[in-house]
C-alpha cells in the first residue's frame, strides 16, 4: 500500500469534482472548489474520520468493498479505479459480471433521477447502487453478501422474501424471466464464472430452478410493464426501461409511471413516506439475509 500516493490521488480526485457532478447542492458557503471530505465519505457510505485518515496518510488498508465505494463516490473510470486499487495494494477487479464498480456513465444518469425509482444492476441481478426512490419502493438491497447478492439466487432460495413484491399470479412469469436472464449471462461468462457458481448452487437447492433451467430459454427482459406491491401504497403499475453499458455487463433500470395516473400518485406518496413506518413484519422480510 502506497499511503502517500493514495492520499494524494484521493485528494486530487476529490478536488476535481463539483457538488453538481455527484448530485449534491453546492450551497452558499463553499469556500474552496471540489467536494468536501465529509461529502466523499457520505457518497462512499463510510465515516468521515475514516476517509480523512486515508487522505492524511495514516489510514488502514481499505478493503476491496471500500475501494469499490470510493471509486463510485469519486466517479472514477475503469483506469482510475484500477489505479486506486493498486495504490491501496489490492488487485484490480476483473470484468466478470460487472463486479462492484458502477460504470460512470450510468452513475451520472442515476445522480439526476430523483423523482422516480432507479437502480444499477449487474447481469447477474446484483444491485450495485439505488436511489432513494428505489429503496422506498423495493427496500435496501445493499446488505446482501455472497451468492445472495444475486436477485435470481434469492428468488429461488428465499421465495417468501424475494417474491413478496410481485403479485402471486406473476411469479411463474418472473421465474422464467430470471432464469432466461441468468442463462444469457452464463452463455457469455462460462461455467467457471460466478454465473456458473450460481447455476450449480441453484440446481442443488431449487427443483423449480432446475426444471426451468432445462428449458434453455435465453433472454434479458427489462423493458416491460410490471405491477409491484408496496406495503403501504399497495399495487403500483410501472413501466421499466433499461440502459446498458457497452459490454452489457451493467444496466440502469428506471421505473416510471405515466403522468396523472394512480401509479404516478403512489410514487409521489413514496417520495413523502420514504422507508418510514414499514412496520416490524415488513422490515423483517426486507432485512438483508
Amino acid at each position: 500500500m502506497d499511503r502517500p500516493a493514495l492520499a494524494d490521488f484521493l485528494r486530487r480526485r476529490r478536488e476535481a469534482l463539483r457538488p453538481q457532478d455527484v448530485g449534491l447542492v453546492a450551497g452558499p458557503r463553499r469556500r474552496a472548489p471540489g467536494l468536501r471530505r465529509e461529502e466523499v465519505a457520505q457518497l462512499a457510505a463510510m465515516s468521515a474520520d475514516y476517509y480523512t485518515r486515508l487522505e492524511q496518510r495514516r489510514g488502514p488498508q481499505p478493503s476491496e468493498q471500500m475501494l469499490a465505494s470510493l471509486a463510485r463516490a469519486l466517479r472514477l473510470d475503469g483506469d482510475g479505479r484500477d489505479h486506486l486499487y493498486r495504490l491501496a495494494g489490492r488487485n484490480p477487479p476483473g470484468p466478470e459480471a460487472g463486479g462492484r464498480f458502477v460504470a460512470p456513465a450510468l452513475q451520472r444518469v442515476l445522480d439526476r433521477l430523483e423523482d422516480t425509482p432507479a437502480l444499477v444492476l449487474t447481469w447477474l441481478g446484483e444491485t450495485l447502487v439505488m436511489n432513494t426512490m428505489a429503496v422506498a419502493l423495493l427496500g435496501d438491497r445493499s446488505g446482501y453478501r455472497g451468492l445472495a447478492r444475486s436477485e435470481v439466487y434469492r428468488w429461488f432460495t428465499d421465495p417468501d422474501g424475494a417474491r413478496q413484491i410481485y403479485p402471486p399470479e406473476d411469479h411463474e412469469r418472473q421465474s422464467r424471466a430470471q432464469v432466461s436472464s441468468l442463462r444469457a449471462a452464463y452463455g457469455v461468462l462460462g461455467p467457471r464464472s460466478r454465473a456458473g457458481e450460481i447455476v450449480r448452487a441453484l440446481e442443488r437447492e431449487s427443483p423449480e430452478f432446475a426444471a426451468i433451467w432445462q428449458r434453455h430459454e435465453v433472454g434479458r427482459r427489462f423493458e416491460d410493464h410490471k405491477v409491484l406491491l408496496h406495503p403501504q401504497a399497495g399495487p403500483i403499475g410501472l413501466d421499466c426501461q433499461a440502459l446498458f453499458t457497452e459490454d452489457q455487463s451493467q444496466c440502469l433500470l428506471v421505473l416510471t409511471a405515466p403522468p396523472r395516473t394512480d401509479a404516478a400518485e403512489k410514487l409521489a406518496l413514496l417520495r413523502v413516506i420514504g422507508t418510514q413506518d414499514l412496520g416490524p413484519e415488513v422490515a423483517a422480510t426486507r432485512a438483508p439475509r
